[in-house]
């Protein structure tokens, strides 16, 4: 692929207008402080999150990132990689520096004959499942439509079809890559596999994905769901039920829970799951959550994909403040779900979440070496979820999530999802990539020397 070289004009020849430069170069649109729309380009998923780069340069296409990623080069200042945005900690804005930012990168091509899709990193979950579907097809996506696939996919990728069909990363395909060093490279099994192996569950450690080639399945445009709401008085019978149930279910079923609280203030506990398969079986397969217990309300109904794939951005609207800490599990021993319900019974208010992510499945398969995500051998990921949209109450929501993750703690497998993490140091890093992280480090060494990106989940060069 063809590459333009960096110049004088790229590189600003007045270091009195440092940021002046990109505008000349890029097809794409360049937002400095102080211009109009600034502080909206400047937002992310987060609310709580008030950080001010100095330049977010909105790129058109794969040879402006290479455009960006060789000005920044070029400086001492932090780069950060933007495409949905919805990283908790904020890793995809950065203070005094460059964004690099996808979200305008929108193209999508599917072949249902092959099924394959080929994407752009700037497309989030629901534009994609939008094309996708119109062909009956999909590939596991997350769970809110408004995030990006780029940071989904390279940190594993849960989702509704993942006990069926694996995990995003493990269903990709092939990847366009710039390279710390400006280069375009093409990654797959046979072209650059080390790479490949490292995009899949690595992070954005190794360079920015312009482009992702996913494997798609046919599903039809529906599936079919259960849903029960517990009250709180009944929530450690449920929760007991919902353990058995989930860890022994067959690879078509993906059964997520939550402790929740209605805005009346009434606590209950909500199991909602879903079948990848024919309605008749999935009738007899869900129909053990809703015969279950007492519970006060359950839904058995075929329902499209696109509103699955959507049915929980009400929860987590751009623009609220959010913290989380999250953990795997192997199962939901007693001791945790007396101290799971212990702590919930103070969460600071009506938006507080406690939840349960289904894996296992088709991802326990996978061997833990095949690809950076390590975790393999969990039944769940579980995390409380503080939501706020206060500036004053921040120490007491994060308080509380930090309590309710540290008397789950003896519970879990001592392993964390990388898209779950937050800025909690290169130990939980490590955690999260297990063996595997010697081999992350080496790759690093050779892709990215000297830890140009390191805005995100980061793995250290090994020298």
């Amino acid at each position: 692929m063809e590459q333009r070289q960096p110049d004088d004009d790229l590189m600003g020849k007045s270091d009195s207008e440092p940021w002046s430069a990109p505008q000349a170069r890029l097809k794409g649109k360049v937002v400095l402080k102080g211009d109009a729309g600034y502080d909206e380009a400047r937002k992310v998923w987060n609310g709580a999150i008030d950080k001010k780069p100095a330049v977010i340069a909105y790129c058109a296409d794969a040879q402006d990132v290479v455009e960006a990623v060789s000005f920044a080069r070029s400086r001492t200042f932090p780069v950060a990689v933007r495409s949905g945005g919805h990283n908790v900690a904020g890793l995809s804005v950065c203070d005094d520096g460059m964004v690099i930012d996808l979200s305008r990168m929108k193209r999508i091509e599917v072949d249902p004959v092959r099924r394959t899709a080929r994407a752009e990193a700037g497309l989030d979950l629901g534009e994609f499942d939008r094309a996708t579907q119109a062909h009956g097809l999909a590939t596991t996506l997350g769970v809110n439509s408004d995030t990006g696939i780029a940071g989904l996919t390279l940190g594993g990728g849960f989702g509704k079809l993942g006990r069926k069909y694996g995990l995003t990363c493990d269903n990709l395909i092939a990847a366009e890559v710039v390279t710390a060093d400006g280069k375009i490279l093409r990654a797959s099994a046979t072209e650059h596999p080390d790479l490949f192996w490292g995009l899949r569950g690595g992070g954005g450690n190794f360079g920015i994905v312009t482009a992702f080639e996913y494997r798609l399945h046919s599903i039809g445009t529906s599936l079919l769901v259960a849903s029960a709401l517990h009250p709180f008085d009944q929530a450690r019978e449920a929760m007991r039920f919902y353990d058995e149930f989930a860890r022994n279910a067959a690879d078509e079923v993906n059964v997520d829970a939550a402790l929740v609280t209605l805005p009346s203030g009434d606590r209950y506990f909500s199991i909602s799951g879903c079948y990848v398969g024919s309605h008749h079986d999935g009738e007899q397969a869900l129909s053990p959550i809703i015969k279950f217990g007492s519970p006060v309300e359950t839904r058995l109904a075929s329902v499209p994909y696109l509103e699955i794939q959507s049915g929980g951005d009400a929860l987590f609207p751009r623009g609220r403040r959010y913290y989380w800490k999250a953990q795997f599990l192997r199962e939901i021993r007693a001791g945790a779900i007396y101290a799971l319900l212990d702590a919930y019974a103070r969460a600071p208010n009506t938006s507080s979440l406690l939840v349960f992510q289904h894996v296992g499945g088709a991802i326990a398969r996978v061997p833990a070496s095949d690809s950076p995500y390590a975790n393999r051998d969990a039944a769940f990921d579980c995390f409380p979820v503080a939501i706020w949209d206060d500036p004053a109450d921040d120490d007491a929501n994060m308080h509380w999530a930090r309590e309710l993750w540290s008397a789950v703690r003896p519970y879990s497998t001592g392993g964390v999802y990388a898209n779950n993490l937050g800025e909690e140091g290169e130990d939980r890093v490590r955690d999260a990539y297990g063996e595997n992280y010697p081999r992350l480090a080496a790759l690093k060494t050779k892709y990215d020397p000297t830890n140009f990106f390191r805005l995100n989940q980061n793995i250290k060069p090994t020298a």
